[in-house]
């Protein structure tokens, strides 16, 4: 089964900002796929279901972002066979706004929610798919930049960037799918 959590952060007031737009591509495949999201358990509320005819696991951790690490090491523990079947999807403000990056492993790059996800599972060897939201006007705090509401300018953008995000989900699954295929 392929767990895929969105990052986010609780609350009416985070829920359309560049910080949670993990949250909100989960909520497109969720939509997508007609997967709801009604169960609870692992600090998270997640949904069932298949993309690309494989089964799925869509997570929202139901903890700040700064302690995601505490939702993803309860999922892992319980639900994962192995890291290789877990995929993180962010936010980053060094990537543009519109771009999307793969990536397998590594470090935190300054994401606290990532930072806190390799801390509980002591590895960062693990699929994330990276959402450029662009960086803060200069001297404006990311902070600041990340919580705020999307304003309706831009709306029309992210609404691109999340059916975009949700497609190259389906495509990682399907490509994954296909190799495991050609390897047995």
């Amino acid at each position: 089964m392929e767990i895929i959590v969105g990052l986010g952060n609780l609350g009416a007031q985070y829920e359309i900002t560049r910080h949670n737009i993990g949250f909100l591509i989960i909520d497109e495949l969720a939509s997508k796929y007609k997967i709801p999201l009604e169960e609870k358990g692992y600090y998270s509320i997640y949904g069932r279901g298949k993309i690309a005819e494989e089964d799925v696991m869509l997570v929202k951790p139901m903890t700040y972002m700064n302690l995601s690490g505490k939702a993803v090491h309860s999922l892992v523990k319980n639900c994962c066979s192995s890291l290789k079947d877990l995929l993180i999807i962010h936010d980053d403000i060094d990537i543009p706004l519109g771009n999307i990056r793969k990536k397998r492993k590594g470090g935190d790059a300054g994401h606290k929610g990532i930072r806190s996800i390799i801390q509980y599972l002591e590895s960062g060897t693990f699929s994330r798919l990276r959402i450029g939201v662009g960086r803060p006007e200069k001297g404006e705090d990311a902070s600041d930049y990340l919580l705020e509401p999307i304003s309706d300018k831009y709306l029309p953008i992210y609404t691109e960037i999340i059916k975009k995000s949700a497609d190259e989900v389906t495509a990682i699954i399907k490509t994954k799918r296909k190799m495991e295929k050609e390897t047995v």
